[in-house]
């Protein structure tokens, strides 16, 4: 009698259940690796997002241009362009968000406000073309220099947040000190003629982790030396 070749049916159920088991397995891992791909993918793209905020808000500070203009009607008070406060900073710049240092200049509405559900604070830039001096003075409802008087912020649709879930945000500017020979100190305020020696913006964030990115503080100097009061050629 001959033997034939074959499997018997407890050896197909192992072979099936081994099978399947390893095939768990495989589709377990993959699961893992997708997953952990995700959070990496995740993290770093907030982190590209923090470091590229900070990079727009230098750049936009680096390329402040000295615009004279005219505060109020009928001529009113020349003044270098720039309202300097503790959570609102305008100024015009050669940098745009969408353009970056290809695009016409812009003036730059640089303010804090709360963010989502009153969840900490956001960093908040509106961009407006600049067509000269009188677009800046618009700006500017009156006031002598040291008290000059500027409509108010508002945040749009149109408004690109630079930073947010911030523990603080505020705007410090670098003065010269009240005699020559006194050094220049940081103010929460620009109540002078002309422009800062440098522009500070201090951010925090709301909850810090060692795992991520977290905004940090920008300083960034302001290379003008022009004086509001000297009649250029080019004004």
């Amino acid at each position: 009698m001959r033997h034939q070749a074959g499997v018997t049916l407890m050896e197909v159920l192992i072979a099936v259940t081994l099978l399947s088991m390893l095939s768990l397995g495989m589709l377990f891992a993959m699961r893992i690796g997708l997953s952990a791909f995700t959070r990496t993918d995740s993290k770093l793209m907030e982190n590209r997002r923090v470091a590229g905020a900070q990079r727009i808000v230098e750049q936009q500070l680096l390329g402040l241009v000295p615009v004279v203009a005219q505060c109020g009607e009928g001529g009113g008070t020349r003044f270098g362009f720039f309202q300097g406060e503790e959570r609102t900073m305008r100024l015009v710049s050669t940098f745009s968000l969408q353009q970056a240092w290809r695009g016409q200049p812009q003036i730059l509405e640089m303010f804090v406000i709360p963010g989502a559900e009153g969840n900490g604070f956001r960093l908040v830039v509106n961009e407006i073309l600049y067509t000269g001096p009188l677009s800046a003075g618009r700006l500017c409802t009156g006031g002598t220099v040291g008290g000059l008087n500027f409509i108010p912020v508002i945040a749009t649709p149109n408004s690109f947040v630079l930073a947010d879930k911030l523990a603080y945000c505020r705007f410090g500017y670098l003065s010269p000190g009240e005699t020559p020979t006194s050094p220049a100190v940081w103010q929460p305020a620009w109540t002078r003629k002309g422009w800062p020696f440098a522009i500070r913006v201090e951010m925090a964030p709301l909850e810090p982790t060692p795992a991520r990115l977290q905004p940090i503080s920008v300083t960034t100097p302001v290379y003008l030396y022009r004086s509001p009061d000297f009649k250029y050629v080019d004004q």
